[in-house]
């Protein structure tokens, strides 16, 4: 299983619709409105990295609201 976790900074006032687009998203296990640097905080399940991939680029970023995001990628075994 490949895992990532992605922050997410948005547009002001935007974050309950972008939360609630990417809940809607398949392979979006958990979303959370955080404080400090970043708004939003999502953890991403896949069966592959290339999945995560197709997910975090043709979807999560495309959201328009989104201004920018950073992508930890999980290490398989180091869990």
């Amino acid at each position: 299983m490949a895992t990532a976790y992605v922050l997410i900074n948005c547009e002001l006032g935007s974050e309950e619709s972008i939360i609630k687009q990417l809940k809607s998203l398949p392979g979006i296990v958990e979303v959370h409105g955080t404080f400090g640097a970043y708004d939003i905080l999502g953890k991403i399940e896949s069966s592959t990295v290339e999945d995560l991939r197709e997910t975090i680029t043709w979807k999560i970023r495309k959201i328009e609201q989104i201004r920018s995001t950073l992508t930890l990628m999980g290490i398989e075994g180091q869990s």
